[in-house]
């Protein structure tokens, strides 16, 4: 019999025999499900001879709920997952029509999992549409419940939006809507609450992780008040509350120029942070030299290259970012944003490294221990019941579980099976089509081959 997860002082406290809820998925799920529970299963059975082992406890939502119990997403799935604290999931059919809009985005909701953890590393021998995937070691931190996905928005032509749109014309004075008549109007909410918490959770697992630098990824240059604020906050959050353990960029040329010319003048040491500076106002231009001022009196704690060691914070405009992870990807670490950026950006990362189909993810509330990893792709329905698809987002998804658990020895299994198999191209169809001299295997029997190189 299982026992519960739970957590105390901010910690999970997890038993030797945990229950973990888990929804099968639709569409290709069952298959996929199969062959990733045996892995789970095997990799912890090696890792600790019998002394742990989870119990599993099947939970339903989607299409398979619907069938079952005529709701897509049942109260005691939510309930469940409420209770254990962690869990996995399938891909889910959303419902058409009213209602849910995502059954992903109502879970996340609903629990409160503030992160959408979305780690993208090559694994050797993947085939890659990039010359250079190997590059590619990046963990994306994805605000989870706040932006457009909240989905506070009206129709055009409905008695709501017209409200709305008299409102911003009206009440707030504002007239840039080209066509006010036939436009549907969305709201985007960004909260200091929410943006802190996101990117506190990015820096604490940065630093853990050893990782170099963390990026803020947004398009504050357009939309000062909520993409904007998220920058602003987190550089605010970061001074404020890891300030022994980070450098901010800015800070970090102010210091570096200090070092490499000891006698350099205030004035001096603005020009060559902010190259604009001549052309500046003298306001805008006392602003740069408090900065400098500001950033000098980190010598004492950040001096002498003491900074080259920390956690460096910095800021990339959405659109470029998009350029420079194919151009330059090996100067991302650790990236934190907002959920549309952060969708965008995991799935095009993901391209790079052997496609969504073995993209993991999780969505976790660091404060409540809540977490559940899942696959990041679709149903794919036309494949169901066949053995045939790629079970490897599940399969690393759970492999990020276990190493949320602290089951670090099981996790590490997983990945070396995984690492060999793909090495000597014994793959599922997906990349067999697209490597020379591979062995196609079917979706079972990739999970069969990951347990044997273990």
């Amino acid at each position: 019999m299982g026992e519960k997860i739970r957590i105390s002082d901010n910690k999970l406290v997890v038993p030797d025999h945990p229950t973990i809820p888990f929804i099968e998925g639709d569409g290709t799920g069952p298959d996929i499900w199969a062959a990733s529970v045996r892995v789970f299963d095997a990799a912890v059975e090696k890792a600790y001879g019998g002394k742990r082992k989870i119990e599993w406890k099947e939970v339903y939502a989607g299409e398979n709920a619907f069938n079952r119990f005529n709701d897509w997403l049942p109260k005691e799935t939510v309930d469940a997952f409420n209770e254990y604290l962690v869990g996995i999931k399938g891909p889910l059919t959303t419902p058409v029509g009213g209602g849910i809009r995502s059954l992903n985005v109502a879970l996340r909701q609903i629990l409160d999992l503030y992160v959408c953890l979305r780690p993208v590393k090559y694994i050797t021998g993947v085939p890659s549409p990039v010359k250079k995937p190997e590059d590619v070691d990046i963990v994306i931190f994805r605000e989870n419940t706040e932006d457009i996905y909240v989905g506070i928005e009206w129709q055009e032509g409905s008695d709501e939006v017209k409200k709305v749109v008299d409102f911003i014309r009206e009440e707030m004075g504002i007239d840039k809507i080209r066509f006010p008549e036939t436009s549907g109007i969305g709201i985007k909410p960004i909260s200091k609450e929410g943006s802190y918490r996101l990117i506190r959770a990015a820096i604490s697992f940065a630093l853990e992780e050893g990782r170099r630098s963390l990026t803020l990824v947004h398009k504050g240059n357009i939309m000062k008040f909520t993409e904007g604020a998220f920058k602003n906050w987190g550089y605010e959050m970061a001074k404020n509350e890891f300030r022994e353990q980070v450098i901010t960029e800015r800070e970090s040329w102010i210091l570096g120029n200090a070092e490499s010319n000891p006698g350099i003048s205030i004035a001096d040491n603005a020009k060559l942070i902010e190259p604009g500076y001549h052309m500046m106002t003298d306001s805008q231009k006392a602003d740069v030299r408090a900065e400098v001022e500001e950033g000098l009196k980190l010598i004492p704690t950040h001096g002498d290259g003491k900074w080259k060691e920390m956690l460096l914070i910095k800021d990339a405009i959405a659109d470029i970012t998009l350029q420079q992870v194919l151009t330059r990807a090996a100067e991302f670490d650790v990236v934190a944003t907002m959920n549309l950026n952060g969708d965008y950006l995991s799935d095009a990362l993901a391209a790079q490294v052997g496609g969504i189909g073995i993209a993991p993810g999780a969505n976790i509330n660091y404060e409540t221990g809540h977490a559940i990893f899942e696959a990041t792709h679709g149903t794919a329905p036309k494949y169901a019941g066949l053995d045939k698809v790629n079970p490897g987002s599940v399969i690393i998804s759970g492999s990020m579980m276990l190493k949320y658990m602290g089951w670090q020895e099981a996790h590490d299994l997983i990945w070396s099976g995984l690492q060999k198999t793909i090495s000597q191209k014994r793959v599922t169809y997906d990349y067999h089509r697209m490597m020379e001299g591979a062995t196609l295997l079917k979706c079972s029997e990739f999970g069969s081959a990951i347990i044997e190189n273990m």
